[in-house]
């Protein structure tokens, strides 16, 4: 099944290099997406809350999915993520940690804070690669996103 809506996506990363890698990897997608990148905790929560910059709507549009890193400066992934899950406004928004860290005592905070999904970066290039692909066929094609509640 071809999705026929564009999937607007806010990538929540510090590292630029991973970032554009994931841009041009959604890029090669046969679905229409909109991909918004803000580099810190700070910035996704003025994304979503339509603070500053961030409050126009056409430029920047309300997600389907949350990319998160959770070392992030400012607020990090974690604060994001609960600030996330416990708004009513925003609780229905599907969040995908995104990190490098595979340690246990986080995967247990981000699933008890109601995180979709954790996955933890491959250290290789090429398998990072793979990782974002499947991520991307799963996230972009075959899965069907909630609308807000207003």
């Amino acid at each position: 099944m071809i999705r026929q809506e564009p999937i607007h996506i806010l990538l929540v990363e510090d590292n630029p290099d991973h970032a554009e890698m994931l841009q041009r990897l959604f890029r090669s997608y046969l679905v229409k997406n909109i991909l918004c990148h803000v580099e810190d905790g700070e910035q996704a929560l003025a994304y979503l809350n339509r603070e500053g910059k961030y409050a126009d709507e056409q430029r920047y549009p309300y997600p389907d999915l949350i990319l998160l890193d959770l070392r992030l400066p400012k607020v990090d992934g974690f604060q994001v993520l609960e600030q996330i899950k416990s708004s009513s406004k925003h609780r229905h928004l599907v969040v995908v940690i995104l990190t490098s860290s595979q340690e246990e005592c986080d995967i247990q905070r981000a699933y008890q804070n109601y995180a979709n999904s954790y996955l933890v970066k491959p250290l290789n290039p090429q398998e990072l690669m793979d990782a974002l692909r499947y991520l991307g066929f799963y996230w972009l094609r075959w899965n069907v996103y909630a609308k807000a509640i207003d």
